[in-house]
């Protein structure tokens, strides 16, 4: 279980950097994307150059579609081919103008030389013990992917295990998921190229370091689970895939199934074990319980709820995996989540938000698993959420919750579900942990907004359970004691009240001037909580710069309730929160309006377009990173379909006519006050993204140029970046992820006017 919580949680961070919006389950792997007081300015400030020329894109006025009685134009429609040349020329024509903007930055040097100087300090992951080693990644500073080690014990020598970066001169092959036999003596790992989310699966024998000589393909949302007798993984993929899957594709991924390879075999011989050919949409995880008897089969459709199947292995006859497997459904409804934590026999423990939107654990007998016979091992919290849950040591329970956007991490009793200890933590982030039910020892990581990172160690066999800081990750030549943290809550337009964190120099005078960096996302069931950013940071210190996190609704931060409140009709409400939360900064004077940025991706993105819309008065400057734009087709591509579950679908009434409304393509109009104009807006999206694919933004940033850049009163850029060899942000080699952040600072020197401190 230790490597599924450090694979989690580590892409639970992951995703709040980079704004992943789709969950892949399993336990191994799981992803798991106003007005008050406010007065515009009378007046423009000084543009940072006169009117914009832009690239002319050619608009299909013939493309028009009817829904629900409402017409739809859609001129720029052939974007959504990446292969067709003349989408090619407009990304060309599109980077001629945005990185000659970017690099005339005066400081943009200086920017990326302290970026990787202060980029320049090693990170480690926490250890986790199979078989007689233990395994941890280490990154040494600025290396483009982190390296896999190995080491017999605590104290000895570690020794490189895999290291991606010989796989690529450019860094741009990453080590996405693994999983190691319990005996420690065989690997298997998937690896990803330029950013897409297709893995290529190989094995590896520990001891001697050889590789097997298959290798599996079209692998896809799927965590690698090895079979009780270490002879072979099973593994979701898309075997009816045609044409490419290396990440530059739109078409949907339908028709997810579950294998089983022998070790030792070509894939044309795996055995297919589970499939539901009537529900092409569905997308099958799986996990072996604790007690290594049963083969956990999840099944999810969206984005949020899942069903629960059970194989017993030892029941199949001779033992041996033949073909499908025989499954006792005993979760049936797609109604709720539920996550395998472990088993006592035929009692299983799940976490749940089934009946609780702040989650629960409950205990579920296989044999007799009717709902009513359910029952609560430990209770779900009035106010805390909690996160997840991991047993060890046997007999407890390590929770971790969520108390204000702070974590909490505890030690329970198995058998009761009593609270034994409340580990101590300053006010952050538990972002790894590692810890197995047959282990007696756990290791978890700290971090927050002025922590780089604390990894403790924990001996659950003393009388007296302590954690002992075992590695202390730290930033060189850079003092973190000049800056402060507060957390407020501000109201909102409908007067709920909204966290907000807010970073800053200690000696920060509220005059009104400061320039102010606002991060929002605000969707699918996701937590923004504190974590640790150098580029931020850099914000602050050189740039003169506040940090501002609001938690936005639509994501987990006080469980379902606060993800239903912004999702699908609720939808609006994360937009007033950020609005609001720009509202406060100004009001309370932390900044102006010619100096307030905000910054989202994925589904962030689509949260800072629609306020972008909605309220171009009250920014000076956007970054929009891989968003969803066009909310009226994102279920056509990909793996759209599955955020149906936080948007609603475009084919029903109802939702295409709340989406509509909402959608930041087809909301893009000349503001009507002569003296507001669009903030400056820069836009990312990469050519490997399989997520979010690159035409939202394509269309976004053309009808921008059309609608918005060709006004007389817009003198601020509309500017768009298109990475190649990149994707949605898992696996970004650090070179690029560099080359990224300054390139966001020094768009924000130019449009807001910054001063760069030495």
């Amino acid at each position: 279980m230790g490597s599924m919580y450090l694979s989690r949680l580590c892409s639970r961070l992951e995703r709040n950097i980079f704004s992943n919006s789709l969950r892949i389950f399993s336990r191994r792997s799981r992803y798991y994307p106003t007005l008050d007081q406010l007065r515009p300015s009378s007046s423009f400030r000084k543009p940072v150059i006169m009117k914009h020329e832009y690239p002319v894109a050619r608009r299909d006025e013939t493309v028009v579609e009817e829904h629900f009685g409402v017409k739809i134009a859609d001129p720029f429609r052939w974007m959504e081919d990446p292969d067709a040349e003349e989408t090619k020329a407009f990304v060309d024509a599109q980077n001629a103008i945005s990185r000659p903007f970017i690099d005339s930055c005066p400081v943009r040097k200086d920017l990326h030389s302290r970026l990787t100087k202060l980029w320049d300090f090693p990170k480690y992951s926490c250890p986790y013990k199979k078989g007689t080693r233990y395994h941890f990644r280490m990154n040494t500073g600025l290396q483009n992917q982190s390296v896999l080690f190995k080491q017999d014990s605590l104290d000895s020598e570690p020794q490189v295990f895999l290291d991606p970066n010989l796989l690529s001169e450019d860094g741009t092959v990453a080590l996405s998921i693994n999983a190691f036999t319990e005996d420690g003596q065989l690997f298997a790992y998937g690896l990803s190229h330029s950013g897409s989310d297709w893995n290529t699966v190989h094995f590896k024998n520990v001891d001697t370091g050889e590789d097997y000589p298959e290798k599996l393909e079209k692998v896809k949302y799927s965590s690698l689970v090895w079979s009780p007798d270490n002879k072979g993984v099973f593994y979701g993929c898309y075997p009816d895939k045609h044409g490419r899957f290396d990440g530059s594709e739109t078409d949907g991924s339908i028709n997810h199934k579950l294998y089983y390879h022998k070790l030792g075999t070509p894939q044309s011989e795996d055995i297919l074990v589970v499939e539901f050919p009537d529900e092409p949409l569905w997308r099958i995880g799986a996990d072996i319980s604790d007690c290594d008897r049963y083969l956990i089969v999840t099944i999810m459709k969206d984005c949020r709820d899942n069903m629960v199947f059970i194989c017993d292995l030892e029941a199949l006859p001779g033992g041996e995996i033949a073909g499908k497997l025989p499954l006792v459904q005993i979760v049936h409804e797609l109604d709720s989540d539920y996550d395998y934590v472990t088993n006592e026999g035929k009692d299983f423990i799940f976490h749940t938000n089934k009946g609780a939107p702040n989650y629960r654990l409950v205990k579920i007998n296989i044999d007799d698993c009717a709902q009513d016979k359910w029952k609560t091992l430990v209770p779900e919290q009035e106010k805390d959420v909690l996160s997840w849950a991991a047993c060890v040591a046997q007999n407890k329970l390590v929770l971790c919750y969520i108390h204000d956007v702070k974590s909490v991490l505890q030690l329970h009793d198995l058998a009761t579900g009593e609270h034994l200890k409340t580990f101590p933590l300053n006010v952050g982030s538990v972002v790894g942990f590692s810890g197995e039910k047959d282990q007696t020892e756990i290791f978890y990581q700290f971090t927050s907004f002025l922590t780089p990172g604390i990894i403790y160690h924990c001996d659950l066999t003393k009388p007296t359970i302590e954690p002992k800081i075992f590695r202390e990750i730290k930033v060189e030549n850079f003092d973190l004691d000049q800056f402060e943290t507060t957390q407020v809550f501000y109201n909102s337009k409908d007067g709920t009240k909204v966290p907000m964190f807010i970073v800053h120099k200690k000696d920060l005078v509220k005059d009104g001037k400061n320039p102010c960096l606002v991060y929002g996302y605000g969707g699918f069931n996701i937590s923004l909580q504190p974590t640790f950013s150098v580029t931020r940071l850099i914000f602050i210190r050189h740039l003169g710069g506040i940090l501002a996190i609001p938690n936005l609704r639509g994501g987990g931060e006080y469980g379902e309730k606060w993800h239903n409140s912004g999702r699908l009709l609720n939808k609006q409400n994360t937009f007033d929160d950020m609005a609001s939360a720009a509202e406060y900064l100004i009001e309370q004077k932390y900044t102006c309006r010619d100096k307030l940025a905000i910054q989202g991706g994925s589904s962030g993105g689509m949260t800072v377009g629609a306020c972008t819309n909605q309220r171009p008065e009250l920014f000076g400057a956007v970054i929009c990173q891989a968003g969803v734009m066009d909310m009226l087709r994102f279920h056509k591509f990909t793996i759209g379909y599955c955020w149906v579950s936080d948007y609603g679908s475009p084919d029903e009434k109802e939702h295409f006519l709340n989406l509509k409304g909402i959608s930041p393509l087809h909301n893009i109009k000349v503001p009507e006050r002569n003296d507001v104009q669009y903030p400056a807006i820069l836009v990312f999206t990469a050519d490997h993204d399989d997520r979010v694919v690159p035409l939202h933004s394509l269309k976004y940033i053309a009808e921008l140029q059309y609608t918005i850049g060709k006004s007389g009163k817009q003198t601020n850029p509309l500017l768009i970046y298109i990475d190649t060899k990149s994707g949605h942000g898992h696996g970004k080699p650090t070179a690029k992820v560099i080359d990224e952040c300054a390139d966001i600072l020094s768009f924000l020197v130019k449009t807001l006017d910054l001063t760069y401190y030495e």
